[in-house]
């Protein structure tokens, strides 16, 4: 680890620009404080200094990088690609590839951020598009989920890359030497699922890829923590965590409501106030934002786009704890067993991953 440690971030990515940005920078603050970490601000310098005016703690270890272009949120992959260049999208990609951070973070358009990320940072190995994590809380503590929305459509190979990927990704964040992988499918028999699926599990199953492969897993599975790493296509992964999202937030109102229907209840949520304070930390979804772009020559985080300055600063940490992990490392290492397993892959047309990304 260097004595200096910068993150990049797109200052107007997202639903709320440099509002959320800023203030959750001096969140992340507080939640690097033994990093001596700084950052470079992407975006129109006159917002995002106003912005800085109000949290002093971020003034202090951000430096402006100004630029008035900007990527909308609902344009369209290509179309940002042609007029990409210069917006604080692009400006805090390149930062990373020329060296002067390491890594970069956005909540803005997903599209328009895997396309450029994958133009300027390049693709590692032989691999064909990145893939977007998402750390789901479950029963038993976290688990790895991708793609969560960067490919629409996969095929069996990208699937066996994504169970590659994500296993190296969650050994290096989480700790487990030995992560076990499971593919999301809509039953258990092998011959549920459409073909792509059941390709992919005939290629885990019968490679000798040194994964602890453990088959198909279904969507109750995902809260279960039935597996470490779950490997499922864009489309699926990010309906799932959408969903996911809204459930959470629906029982964390409904819980409220119940809590304060009457005096009995109110004195009952007082006793329990510990126990809920913890059941409320794990339900948030903002405690979970920050979704790496696996497979790229460098570390890109997508925040959602609507996120709170809590979710943007949590979105900062997964960057910060991706980029001075052993990840790199893990990856390269897992990588090289891949060519092996793709020899056997099914020849033919197969479903590219399409260009359109969930915002």
């Amino acid at each position: 680890m260097t004595d200096r440690f910068v993150i990049s971030i797109d200052a107007m990515g997202g639903d709320h620009g440099p509002s959320v940005v800023v203030s959750g920078v001096s969140i992340a603050v507080g939640l690097l404080r033994d990093v001596p970490v700084r950052f470079l601000l992407h975006g129109d310098e006159a917002l995002i200094a106003a912005q800085l005016n109000r949290h002093p703690a971020a003034k202090a270890v951000c430096d402006i990088r100004h630029t008035d272009k900007v990527v909308a949120m609902d344009e369209k992959p290509a179309q940002a690609l042609r007029r990409g260049k210069g917006t604080s999208l692009w400006n805090a990609i390149e930062a990373v590839k020329a060296g002067e951070a390491q890594a970069a973070v956005s909540a803005g358009n997903t599209g328009a951020l895997m396309a450029m990320s994958k133009l300027i940072l390049r693709m590692a190995a032989e691999m064909d598009r990145p893939a977007i994590v998402a750390n789901w809380p479950t029963m038993q503590g976290v688990s790895t989920v991708l793609d969560a929305g960067a490919n629409i459509q996969c095929d069996a190979a990208q699937l066996v890359e994504f169970a590659i990927m994500g296993e190296a990704y969650h050994r290096a964040m989480h700790g487990v030497a030995r992560p076990t992988v499971g593919l999301l499918n809509v039953g258990s028999e092998d011959q549920k699922g459409h073909e792509e699926v059941r390709e992919a599990h005939r290629l885990l199953r019968q490679s000798n890829l040194d994964i602890d492969y453990r088959g198909f897993v279904e969507g109750n599975d995902l809260a279960k923590g039935t597996v470490d790493v779950v490997v499922t296509d864009g489309f699926t992964g990010n309906v799932a965590l959408k969903t996911a999202e809204g459930m959470a937030r629906f029982f964390a109102s409904e819980m409220r409501g119940a809590l304060t229907s009457s005096l009995l209840s109110k004195i009952g949520a007082v006793i329990a106030s510990g126990a809920l304070k913890k059941m409320r930390a794990k339900l948030d979804p903002s405690s979970v934002n920050g979704g790496p772009l696996l497979g790229l020559n460098g570390v890109v985080v997508k925040s959602h786009g609507g996120a709170d300055d809590r979710g943007f600063a949590n979105a900062i940490k997964v960057a910060a704890n991706l980029a001075r992990s052993q990840y790199a490392e893990e990856f390269k290492a897992s990588m090289s067993q891949l060519s092996d397993v793709l020899v056997h892959a099914p020849i033919g047309d197969q479903p590219a991953g399409s260009e359109e990304s969930p915002q």
